[in-house]
This record gives structure tokens, sequence and C-alpha cells, in this order.
């Protein structure tokens, strides 16, 4: 058994390697999150906000994502206004026991979006019913929105302004490269908005 269980974490060691190898050798995809960077250190800069959300592993990564931004990532600075739509449990009930799970983030980008903000939507699918309504509601606000999927992108592909696609078909994987694009991104947001020194 010790020796299966060896090669089992080689393998899944080595899946991670070529993806991220892929992510690498991809021109669009460092592309993308250069220009995610830009239209984020716009809207923070003008005095908007970033607004994010997820379902299960997704819904983790975003509250990471706005908790490294509202936060800190590398050094101390100014808080930058985030906000994960997965986290109050209140809001999330009353939404899905009166509209239905497929509006639970729809909902929230009606009541808190504003035009400018940016919508970060994280589907490793790209076809989760209640991101794609949310995706939908914040393009009609006036929202940026920048999606994080997988290899094919599924509906989000065409609906976002920003789309990141991990190259992968794997969800672990796909979050794997999620986490490690956000934490680019927040580190360079944060560089740019409150250099240090």
């Amino acid at each position: 058994m010790a020796g299966a269980a060896v090669t089992a974490i080689l393998d899944y060691l080595v899946r991670s390697r070529d993806t991220l190898q892929a992510a690498i050798d991809d021109p669009a995809f460092v592309a993308v999150i250069r220009d995610i960077v830009d239209v984020l250190a716009t809207a923070i800069g003008d005095g908007r906000k970033l607004l994010l959300a997820g379902n299960g592993g997704s819904a983790a990564d975003a509250q990471h994502l706005a908790g490294e931004m509202l936060s800190r990532l590398n050094y101390d600075r100014a808080p930058v206004a985030a906000l994960a739509l997965t986290t109050d449990t209140s809001v999330l009930t009353a939404i899905g026991n009166d509209y239905g799970y497929d509006r639970l983030f729809e909902r929230q980008i009606l009541g808190l979006g504003c035009p400018g903000d940016v919508f970060i939507a994280i589907s490793t699918s790209g076809r989760s019913p209640n991101i794609l309504r949310a995706i939908d509601a914040a393009r009609e606000g006036g929202l940026v929105t920048v999606g994080f999927t997988g290899r094919s992108g599924g509906e989000m592909r065409s609906r976002c302004d920003l789309c990141l696609h991990a190259p992968s078909d794997s969800t672990p994987l796909i979050q794997q490269i999620h986490i490690m694009a956000g934490h680019i991104i927040c580190g360079l947001v944060e560089e740019r908005l409150f250099p240090r020194g």
C-alpha cells in the first residue's frame, strides 16, 4: 500500500507541475492576468469595489481573495473594498428560500453592485447557473465582469469581459491555478496602488 500511495502522490504532483507549465507557456493566460490587474487597479483607484462569488471550493477561493484584498497580502497597506458574496448565511438562506439557489448571487449583485465595480465570478466548469445569472446581472448593472474558469470556459467564455481559463479539465487542478492567479493579481494590484516605502 505504501508504494501505491507514493505513486499516487507523485502522479498528482506531476499533473500539477504540467498544468502550471501549461499556464506558463500560454501567452494568452498571462495576458489575461495582466488585463485583470489593470481593470482592478483602475476600479479600486477610482473608489470602486470588488465582488466575488463561487460555489464549493470556488466559494472558498472567493473568500480567500476577498480577504487578501481587504486585509493585506504581502505587506501593510490601506484596505481594499472587497466582498465575497458567499459568507452571509442569513442572506444566502433568505435568497435561496425566497428566490431559489440560481438567484443566490444575482440578487446580491443587484443590491450591492454599482457601475464601475468589478465582479469576479469563479466556476471551474463555467456552467454554474447561479454564477451565470450573476454575471448577466453584473453586466446589465455596468459592472466589469471577470471570470475564472477551466479550459473550456463553458458559457462564461462569452459572458465575461475578461475570462481566465486554467489549462485543465480537472476541478482540483483548475482550483490550484485559480488561487495562484488570484495571488498574482492581488500582489500586483497591491504594489501598483500601494507601493512600498
